[in-house]
């Protein structure tokens, strides 16, 4: 019978699509649309995680195109307006990235979702090089499990 997972790397998904600092705008956008994610790490050098880009990053260039920016700093926080004008991964991305590592529990995993109100986390080891991803539905396939798997756990 299969051990019931328990750690971040029993759940995790090892294949990330990602972009480097330097990435233009719409690469980002072309990258997500063609892979279908709504976020990415971003990384630096061999592959540490210095950020991550998401579609909330990419929006304030599209919802102050038509406007003048300095009639919404009075209701947005300044780094929408300045991600507004920004053109490479580096200037978009949410920093520092929230990450996570691979022997963490998935309720570690989880609060760290839930207090910092985000939907991923890029999975790192002890020097920040990327591992992997854990999303929302990656933590809640423990809950697929048949009933007789969650009893056995029980009687264990």
């Amino acid at each position: 019978m299969p051990e019931t997972p328990h750690i971040v790397s029993d759940v995790m998904t090892h294949t990330v699509v990602a972009v480097g600092r330097d990435a233009p705008f719409k690469e980002i956008v072309q990258t997500m649309e063609q892979w279908k994610v709504s976020a990415m790490p971003v990384l630096e050098g061999e592959g540490r995680v210095i950020g991550v880009v998401s579609e909330a990053d990419l929006l304030p260039k599209e919802e102050f195109r038509d406007s003048d920016p300095s009639l919404f700093e009075q209701h947005r926080r300044l780094s929408d307006v300045a991600k507004a004008g920004a053109v490479t991964a580096g200037e978009l991305m949410s920093t520092p990235a929230i990450t996570v590592h691979p022997d963490a529990t998935l309720a570690q995993a989880a609060r760290i979702m839930a207090v910092r109100h985000v939907k991923r986390l890029p999975v790192v080891d002890d020097l920040d090089m990327l591992q992997g991803i854990v999303s929302r539905a990656d933590l809640l396939k423990v809950f697929l499990r048949s009933d007789e798997d969650i009893e056995e756990e029980v009687r264990r």
